[in-house]
């Protein structure tokens, strides 16, 4: 049975990764919106079965949403589009508050066009400074204070209420940091990546003490896909992430080893706002997903530098 599926931010780094994997099944027709505000239009996948579909428009305005959504009935929607990056998000709080407004869209037009699930792309960043490790998706406190933060925080709240109020199924995604081949360099894991093959200084903030963990992209969209075809995390939240924790300052060590790069790391002046400490999920949901081991970081980040296509 053929599926009729919209995704914003579709030529995104995770969005377009995810239309490429949706593309395979010949019965999916899959509708990319995008204002490539941030995404590319390089990024769109090619499918063999030409059952993708670009549209350039503005998630945020409604005139332009709503003749979408009722020329094409979709069944499904993947709401990925929005402001990302620290420093991005930081330097445009007013442009990312405006994302609340694509998020009111999507799912007010959903409801009124019968889509039967609504997949949400949240953020690590709903857990702010966190309480607990690993952080889980019921227990741990959402402390965000940023913007980005907050509308993802914001985000999820609309999701539950549609859900409670109109019957509209929801996914939420709560993504951790994820890399791959076609990340621009505004992440830290490309951008040490494109520092290192040109043999440039890697800068982290302050001591680069910081933990995180990286998830690799074919990880995350196999997860997304297994909730998406067998109906699972139906109407609940999952973090999407990996458990294997390093600090940013043992990362660029990393990276530095495996192209064998004569950068430099290079110290700066801490973030005032917008690096937490620590961060790590509990994925214990996205491994029932999975259902296989979840990509070794090492091993990913030679695929990625394997097959870089808009890094460096």
């Amino acid at each position: 049975m053929t599926k009729k599926i919209l995704v914003t931010g579709g030529a995104g780094f995770i969005g377009s990764a995810l239309v490429e994997e949706l593309s395979i099944e010949k019965k999916n027709n899959i509708v990319i919106i995008d204002n490539y505000s941030t995404g590319s239009v390089d990024k769109v996948p090619k499918s063999k079965f030409d059952n993708i579909r670009s549209i350039k428009a503005d998630v945020n305005n409604f005139r332009e949403m709503e003749g979408i959504f009722y020329s094409n009935n979709f069944d499904y929607v993947f709401h990925y589009a929005a402001m990302v990056g620290v420093k991005r998000t930081l330097a445009n709080p007013v442009g990312v508050l405006n994302d609340i407004d694509g998020i009111k869209n999507v799912l007010s037009l959903a409801k009124n066009t019968g889509v039967k699930r609504v997949f949400y792309s949240s953020s690590s960043e709903v857990y702010g400074e966190p309480v607990e490790y690993p952080q889980n998706e019921h227990t741990t406190p959402l402390n965000s204070r940023l913007p980005y933060a907050i509308v993802k925080n914001v985000g999820e709240a609309f999701f539950k209420s549609y859900h409670k109020e109109y019957g509209l199924e929801y996914t939420i995604f709560r993504l951790f940091n994820t890399y791959g081949p076609k990340q621009s360099v505004d992440f830290v894991m490309s951008k040490f990546i494109a520092s290192a093959i040109n043999n440039k200084d890697i800068t982290v903030y302050g001591e680069g003490n910081q933990t995180r963990t990286f998830c690799y992209v074919k990880d995350n969209i196999a997860a997304m896909l297994s909730a998406f075809y067998n109906d699972k995390i139906v109407n609940d939240v999952a973090n999407i992430g990996s458990d294997q924790e390093i600090t940013i300052l043992e990362l660029a060590k990393l990276i530095i080893k495996i192209v064998k790069s004569k950068s430099k790391v290079i110290h700066l002046p801490a973030l005032e706002e917008g690096d937490m400490t620590r961060r790590r999920p509990d994925i214990n949901k996205m491994k029932s997903l999975l259902e296989r081991n979840l990509t070794q970081l090492e091993k990913g980040i030679k695929e990625t530098i394997a097959n870089i296509q808009f890094m460096v």
